[in-house]
């Protein structure tokens, strides 16, 4: 989790100043949802993304 919320930091929410809090939570929610869980490397399953890891476990 450390790594995952200094990704979350670094790639997001040191670069971008958001007016409001629902801008901040539905910025966090795009990100987590459309990059970090669909198209970013992950370590733990190889350095692949989870889109190309799924088929392999069905």
């Amino acid at each position: 989790m450390e790594s995952f919320f200094h990704t979350l930091k670094v790639e997001l929410v040191h670069c971008t100043r958001f007016e409001t809090r629902d801008q901040a939570r539905r910025e966090v929610f795009a990100y987590i949802e459309t990059y970090d869980n669909r198209q970013r490397p992950h370590s733990a399953i190889g350095y692949i993304t989870p889109g190309k890891a799924e088929p392999r476990s069905a």
